[in-house]
């Protein structure tokens, strides 16, 4: 049976065409589904009954099961949530000034291989279906009691790794029917898979996509990032121009700060070089230090003295905010613990 929540209105609308029903059906349906969040076919009062008995003999209407619930000093709560195969995901909602957002999984473990994250310790098992990304919104809103604004598919696994359904997901909650969070409140993240990079360009939404980069150069970037032998800074750099020059959107550099690794006044030097003129803006990210893994925080007055020598460059940077450092706040940390 499939999940009502891998649909997109256009999806639903071909589907009913073919079922010999109006189109117009899809946004009733979506409204029913998004809006007032029901739980059983026979709720949607517009509906006919001969639908009704066919959605019920072939879809269903489904649900995550949360299996623990962090809640941080600051506001952050992660939760881990169970899928009907057994897996497990980590799902983020964090409290801004601007809003809620939520952090979204795409995978199931990811195979990128980056040295410094918990996500990558546990290698893929698969795709994450378009409902299940889905339903991460819907869950954390209901759990929390919030109304969520803003999303970041920034959880575990590579999104572009899991181009179609990612793109699926982002046409839904984009939806005026469907969850109805503006495009340019959702942010996709990719570690630097060119191809799909350039094939994001001509996305019809105006969602914000973000590049994990975290080295200016590929020394550096080889040693901690596996993807950068296949898709060197060269290539990443040449797709990130051809994205900015198609779509006009600025594009977000991440880049977690890694003690003498990646810090040095060098390094800060050689990344405004890297980044020229381009309409890029880079997001400093103080590091979660995992148990299983070698790396450290850098010092507060290296992560003070990188940013200001990026500022000085005139390199639009902020130093973000630490949300969620009283619980496994990185990527896969508490995934990792409970499956030990």
């Amino acid at each position: 049976m499939q999940s009502i929540y891998n649909f997109t209105e256009d999806m639903w609308k071909e589907y009913l065409v073919n079922m010999g029903e109006k189109p117009f059906r899809a946004s009733q349906m979506m409204e029913w589904f998004y809006r007032h969040n029901i739980d059983s076919f026979s709720q949607m009062t517009n509906i006919s009954k001969k639908f009704i008995a066919h959605l019920e003999e072939n879809f269903v209407i489904d649900s995550l099961k949360c299996v623990t619930r962090q809640i941080s000093n600051d506001g952050t709560q992660k939760f881990l949530f169970e899928l009907a195969d057994g897996n497990l995901i980590e799902t983020v909602l964090m409290n801004h000034n601007y809003g809620y957002s939520v952090c979204v999984t795409s995978e199931v473990g990811c195979n990128m291989g980056c040295v410094f994250c918990a996500s990558g310790m546990k290698k893929k098992l698969r795709n994450l279906e378009t409902s299940e990304m889905v339903l991460q919104v819907i869950s954390v809103a209901k759990l929390a009691e919030v109304r969520v604004s803003h999303v970041v598919v920034m959880g575990i696994g590579e999104p572009f790794d899991n181009y179609d359904n990612v793109i699926n997901f982002l046409k839904i909650i984009n939806n005026a029917k469907g969850i109805e969070i503006g495009a340019r409140h959702i942010t996709v993240s990719t570690c630097g898979l060119v191809p799909k990079i350039k094939e994001y360009a001509s996305f019809d939404l105006q969602v914000n996509l973000a590049i994990s980069l975290h080295a200016p150069t590929n020394e550096i970037r080889n040693q901690i990032m596996p993807i950068n032998k296949r898709y060197p800074l060269e290539e990443l750099m040449d797709a990130v121009k051809y994205y900015i020059s198609k779509t006009g959107r600025r594009v977000t550099f991440e880049y977690i700060l890694l003690r003498d690794i990646n810090d040095t006044k060098e390094c800060a030097d050689l990344l405004a070089d890297l980044i020229g003129k381009e309409n890029i803006y880079v997001n400093l990210i103080p590091y979660n230090e995992v148990l299983e893994k070698p790396y450290k925080r850098s010092k507060e007055d290296t992560m003070r003295a990188f940013y200001d020598r990026l500022y000085k460059r005139g390199v639009n940077v902020q130093l973000r905010k630490e949300q969620g450092g009283d619980i496994d706040a990185a990527c896969g940390q508490l995934r990792s613990k409970h499956m030990k």
